[in-house]
């Protein structure tokens, strides 16, 4: 709980009374977010707030304003000098809201104590139509998750329906699109030097909509790319797949080539993405003055998305994962821009220096937790390629994926004064753990890496996430086969056995993924029974705009092959899925057999409960109990001789 006093001045103002204490009468931007306001390296509007202030402007924040009312929030600091920024927050605000099933969500970990209904379905539309109606000569900026991943005509799943540009719907100047840094500080200083608004239309890493005639005549060149119109792709869903191939395609180059896409009389001009940021761009952000902490206005409450990352420190960006599922790499790209290892030591001890600190750091990561420092052999090759994926559907033989540099950091890290334990949080990509390289020095840092995690980084519970078990579903997300998996836990058994450790390995699976029929969900319930895993960290699959799996959901069709692909799309059908998940519990058992027994799989009714009869399993009314995680001691684990 955050309840400690702080000095109001060590954060950007949020109200007029503050900007009073600051001798401020206008302030040059003021940026509204859908989240509660912490002043932290994690939280996007933040980071944006902290780099605008870092170019000499005065900065405000007004978080989760009320739009239900007379609209005081959107006036009480009058309009800025150069322009509004408007963010959803660090989430889509619909994955925010609702599960997978499109029902509403009891909490929400971005808002004081966790409460509902500080913010609306769409934020990014709804604020920034409010602000165009009070202050309409006055630009508005969009950026940030929600922003970013509906740039172009998408499918959002809880309308059901296909969207044109979010650019379009809410009436914005400029999207900014990706991690937003560079493009917001540039779009401020050409502003602040008088450049008029409709100037800006050549920012890198921008969006902004022009008349239709501007759009080139030629459909593709070396230097941009038509798209399918809006109108087309309502009448045409493969040409919808063919755009997402092409996006992803130009997301994933080095230097990416101009967008254009056609709504009515309209047209979107998607400028291409800066190259990826140097080591010192990136640390020169985490340098920036944060407190580390939400503002003082919510004293006494809990904010529990903060609880869960104060004592983390982020080491990198971007994931070549490129996973089917994920907006990641949409978002942040798949090139890895690194930290050098003093930045990374700078901000540990800062955070050691927090009064509350105990010494236990809860992650060391990122996007992925295993990526650090790592890209390719030879970066010409890396420039001309367009894989969405360095890891499937093999690990790309250019991939230079040494861990030694990572290694290196966390024993660095570890010698700090106040640190006890530095845990690794992130998701570890255990196919760059398995996987065998021609360079055995590389082969080598990966299983030393292998056994340090697992002895001295874990805090009882290493998660890691093989997806699915069926070979088909598991290429369609772009996942490595599950035998990796197995392979692995077998490293962590074989591990925690040498060093006398009681720790469990916590795979993550999704549900109702495209390809994934009720038969796969089955074998995947019978295959990790046999693998004595009760599973607690699962989810059923949300399309969410500019993934695969999304485009897959909505077209029917994978935008590579042309495939067909089934997808669950029913909540009945979704349901039957997600309850082979939870076999185990007695009240799962009848709808479980009589599934299988539809699909003619009684040989799974054995594999799962054995021959006794199913009164007999449920008599004692008991619910199965699983082994209690032991917290991982401090100290350095020797192995048993």
């Amino acid at each position: 709980m955050h309840d400690r006093s702080t000095d109001w001045q060590s954060f950007l103002p949020t109200t007029r009374k503050e900007l009073e204490q600051r001798g401020w009468e206008q302030v040059d931007v003021i940026l509204f977010t859908g989240d509660a306001y912490i002043d932290h390296p994690s939280f996007g509007t933040a980071v944006i707030a902290r780099v605008l202030e870092a170019e000499g402007l005065r900065v405000a924040v007004v978080p989760q304003p009320n739009w239900r009312d007379d609209l005081r929030d959107f006036k009480k600091l009058g309009a800025p000098r150069l322009f509004f920024g408007v963010s959803a927050g660090a989430m889509d605000s619909m994955v925010n809201h609702y599960t997978a099933n499109k029902r509403l969500r009891s909490d929400d970990a971005y808002t004081p104590d966790g409460r509902v209904g500080m913010r609306p379905d769409y934020p990014t539309i709804v604020y920034t139509r409010i602000l165009k109606e009070l202050y309409p000569d006055v630009p508005v900026v969009i950026g940030g998750i929600e922003a970013s991943l509906r740039r172009v005509t998408h499918y959002d799943y809880w309308q059901d329906a296909l969207r044109p540009g979010i650019l379009f719907d809410s009436g914005a100047d400029i999207l900014t699109y990706g991690m937003g840094e560079a493009a917001t500080r540039i779009i401020a200083s050409r502003l602040r030097a008088g450049e008029p608004l409709s100037a800006l239309r050549d920012i890198p890493q921008t969006v902004v909509v022009v008349p239709a005639g501007e759009v080139p005549a030629e459909r593709e060149s070396d230097t941009h790319v038509v798209l399918a119109s809006h109108e087309e792709c309502l009448r045409d869903k493969k040409a919808q797949a063919r755009n997402f191939r092409c996006i992803e395609e130009e997301s994933n180059r080095y230097s990416a080539r101009l967008l254009w896409q056609r709504c009515g009389d309209k047209a979107l001009k998607i400028n291409p993405p800066f190259p990826p940021m140097t080591e010192a761009e990136l640390d020169a952000v985490y340098d920036l003055p944060f407190t580390r902490l939400p503002h003082p206005r919510y004293r006494g409450k809990t904010i529990p998305a903060f609880e869960m990352i104060k004592f983390s420190v982020t080491l990198h960006r971007g994931c070549f994962g490129g996973c089917a599922f994920c907006t990641i790499s949409a978002h942040q790209g798949k090139f890895i821009t690194s930290r050098s290892e003093a930045s990374v030591l700078r901000e540990v001890k800062k955070i050691a220096a927090m009064p509350d600190f105990k010494g236990y750091l809860s992650d060391l990561g990122g996007p992925s937790a295993n990526m650090y420092r790592m890209g390719g052999k030879n970066p010409n090759a890396c420039r001309v390629c367009r894989r969405p994926s360095c890891l499937w559907p093999a690990v790309c033989p250019n991939l230079h994926a040494d861990h030694a540099p990572l290694l290196h950091l966390y024993r660095e890290v570890d010698k700090l004064p106040g640190i006890k334990k530095s845990f690794i949080g992130s998701g570890v990509r255990f196919d760059l753990l398995q996987h065998r390289y021609d360079d055995e020095a590389l082969n080598a840092a990966a299983r030393e890496y292998t056994e340090e995690l697992i002895t001295r980084h874990v805090s009882g519970r290493l998660k890691v996430a093989p997806e699915h078990t069926s070979a088909r579903v598991l290429a369609c997300m772009r996942k490595p086969d599950f035998r990796q998996f197995e392979q692995f836990r077998r490293t962590f058994d074989r591990i925690n056995r040498e060093y006398g450790l009681n720790q469990q390995l916590i795979p993550y699976f999704i549900s109702s993924h495209p390809a994934c029929r009720p038969d796969d969900m089955a074998e995947l319930a019978a295959i990790t029974k046999s693998l004595d895993f009760h599973l607690e960290q699962v989810q059923d699959f949300t399309p969410t705009p500019m993934t695969l799996a999304t485009e897959i959901y909505y077209t029917g069709f994978h935008p590579y092959t042309g495939e067909r692909i089934y997808t669950a799309r029913t909540q009945d059908e979704k349901l039957a899925q997600r309850r082979f998940f939870f076999w185990y519990k007695p009240e799962t058992r009848r709808e479980i057999e009589q599934e299988l027994r539809r699909m003619g799989r009684e040989d799974l009714i054995v594999r799962l409960y054995g021959n006794a009869p199913r009164k007999a399993w449920q008599s004692a009314g008991e619910k199965p109990t699983f082994p209690r995680r032991n917290a991982a001691s401090p100290a350095r684990p020797k192995k048993k001789k």
